[in-house]
């Protein structure tokens, strides 16, 4: 194993890896291939029995009522969006530490995306900016549970049902996480998951939609079928009805049974993750060039990123050179997210401006994300540890 003395690649050094280690990736056994191969011999590729199933056990997991799937997490947000009622002159509130779809599904129904700045214990967002940005015009909260980590979803639960607001989670990156004993899923009005590759269940892709109450559910299977009822005459079953419309978000049972038998790995994956959150927690814990993500009380990360923050005060360079030389050691770091509001659509249409809200800005400033996923041998951590531990010795003060 190289030691964390040696030259760094950038400077002609050799890498610690050879082979780039990604941030993300997907796990694929024999078990999930037979469950492919089953539906590919089957009578269905979509809007079969492998959809229901995979509904009724993400419902069953999450202890809910009703689950909707989706051909994409982002088809599920626009959805939420939907059923909420959301539509031109009304008002979401959501965080600008987040992947664009979050605000982007506002955007899809007319509504407009307004910020609130985050908490940085925990890089959600706070919820008492949330009450301070709330107008006569909010219809609905749109936390994430930023890399895993509920957002304080109880005092955002609160505000919600004061205001009499909508409450869509987007808990893409939480399957699996708690807060306070209560899986993610239960707890907001609707609440989104996302199936990519690189999340707890790889579908391929897809996404999920989840809810207690009948109506919203009823809502939600309508968008992703163009808008369309059945059923609407019992002489005559051809018949059916657009009421509203929708968009054509299904899903095909091939995803279904990927994410079925993947779902049943759940446990095991969100352990594995854990281990390799504790080791980088503890082979980092008395480096001062680092601030790093902790869990706040009360709540169970599902991490699915490992975002620690640069101390950049403490170190000679900013974090593109830190970037750089990690990639160049091999592994495979990224940065989560880029503020919506600095993007430029949202610059030209709403004129955000940098300073708006600080706090995310911060943080996006210092974020590094470092590989995490299930696939990962204890080498692959041990390369992880000694890259970081190596490239920030270089260029510490």
């Amino acid at each position: 194993m190289q030691t964390a003395t040696e030259p760094l690649a950038l400077s002609g050094g050799r890498p610690v890896r050879e082979r780039p280690l990604p941030y993300g990736r997907h796990t694929i056994d024999e078990d999930d291939i037979r469950a492919v191969v089953a539906v590919l011999r089957s009578d269905w590729l979509t809007t079969g029995p492998a959809v229901t199933d995979f509904e009724d056990a993400v419902a069953a997991r999450l202890g809910v009522r009703f689950a909707i799937a989706f051909s994409s997490g982002t088809a599920a947000l626009h959805a939420a969006a939907f059923a909420a009622g959301l539509g031109p002159g009304d008002e979401a509130i959501t965080t600008p530490l987040t992947f664009s779809a979050t605000a982007n599904c506002l955007l899809y129904q007319g509504a407009t995306p307004r910020f609130a700045d985050i908490r940085p214990s925990d890089l959600t967002i706070d919820p008492d900016r949330v009450a301070a940005a709330i107008t006569p015009r909010t219809r609905a909260i749109l936390p994430v549970d930023y890399a895993g980590h509920p957002a304080d979803l109880d005092a955002l639960r609160a505000l919600a049902d004061r205001h009499h607001l909508v409450l869509i989670e987007d808990a893409a990156h939480a399957l699996g996480a708690t807060s306070r004993g209560r899986p993610v899923g239960s707890l907001a009005d609707i609440t989104i998951f996302s199936f990519h590759p690189v999340k707890h269940v790889a579908a391929g892709e897809g996404g999920m939609a989840v809810t207690n109450d009948p109506t919203l559910a009823s809502r939600l299977r309508r968008f992703r079928t163009h808008g369309i009822v059945y059923g609407v005459d019992e002489r005559e079953p051809w018949r059916y009805d657009l009421v509203e419309l929708g968009f054509n978000y299904r899903i095909s049972d091939l995803n279904c049974a990927l994410g079925l038998s993947q779902l049943a790995k759940l446990d095991s994956s969100l352990a594995r993750r854990r281990a390799i959150a504790a080791a980088y927690h503890e082979a980092f814990a008395s480096l001062p060039w680092l601030t790093l993500p902790r869990e706040r009380p009360g709540m169970a990360s599902a991490w699915h990123l490992y975002a620690l923050r640069l101390n950049l005060e403490t170190l000679r360079v900013d974090r593109a050179e830190i970037f750089r030389a990690l990639r160049a050691e091999g592994i495979g770091v990224q940065v989560h997210y880029l503020p919506v509001h600095l993007l430029r659509l949202y610059r030209h249409r709403f004129g955000y401006r940098a300073g708006a809200f600080p706090l995310a800005e911060a943080a996006y400033e210092r974020l590094l994300s470092l590989p995490i996923f299930p696939g990962m041998s204890d080498d692959d951590v041990a390369d992880v540890i000694t890259a970081v531990t190596k490239v920030l010795r270089a260029y510490g003060r």
